[in-house]
């Protein structure tokens, strides 16, 4: 079951949207203005957010930036207005796709759909082992010994990039790129930070185990054990 989050101000629209979504078997979360969308995104584990351009007090725009400060879930805008340069302005916002009103609830869904299944890519019940380590890549979920850690999202995904590439060194840049879709001068500070969250987290996890080691001058590499 995917959870979605619904941000608009329109009470028509959000009831049509959860009505519909919820038909297709999705979890539906909703928020009527910005500031609620990032509470309800700081405490519910999201896999993607449809979120309205034009809203009081923070518009869309705004609150996909603030987003991208924690979080690489999938962001689909909706706006009356189709022009490309609006569509640039929610993409560089670090936004991932762009439906403009009226749609089709046909086409929501299945933009939602392939935005999530795209970034997940992966089979529900893979697990990436490496020793007592393991990257439980359906739940989402990280354990050492069988013992669970709580990781972000952005968190999640930065760790699960690096494991799937053991012994690869990636730059700051690099993960950035492929890891966080969002502009680059907007995200590369929040992108160190969390990449030592990660390791801080593994650490305590697994002491002494160095899963992710930096490579001087050049970046991170996930070694696991010999």
């Amino acid at each position: 079951m995917y959870r979605v989050l619904l941000v608009d101000d329109d009470p028509h629209i959000q009831i049509t949207n959860e009505a519909y979504l919820k038909r297709a078997g999705y979890l539906v979360f909703r928020a009527d203005n910005g500031a609620a969308a990032l509470a309800v995104a700081q405490t519910a584990a999201l896999d993607a957010i449809v979120l309205d351009v034009d809203m009081p007090d923070m518009d869309g725009i705004s609150v996909c930036r603030r987003l991208r400060e924690v979080s690489g879930v999938p962001v689909l805008f909706l706006s009356a207005y189709a022009k490309a340069d609006d569509r640039i302005r929610g993409l560089m916002a670090g936004g991932d796709d762009y439906l403009a009103k009226p749609y089709s609830l046909v086409e929501l869904e299945l933009r939602l759909r392939l935005r999530i299944e795209r970034r997940r890519q992966v089979e529900v019940g893979e697990v990436l082992r490496f020793g007592e380590l393991e990257v439980d890549l359906g739940l989402r979920e990280v354990r050492y010994q069988g013992h669970p850690a709580a990781f972000t999202t952005l968190e999640f995904d930065l760790l699960t990039f690096l494991a799937r590439n053991p012994g690869q060194v990636f730059s700051y840049e690099q993960l950035h790129d492929r890891v966080w879709n969002a502009p680059i001068n907007r995200g590369l500070h929040n992108i160190q930070v969390c990449m030592a969250r990660v390791r801080q987290k593994l650490d305590r996890l697994c002491p002494g185990q160095n899963y992710i080691q930096t490579v001087r001058r050049k970046g991170y590499c996930f070694r696991p054990p010999a």
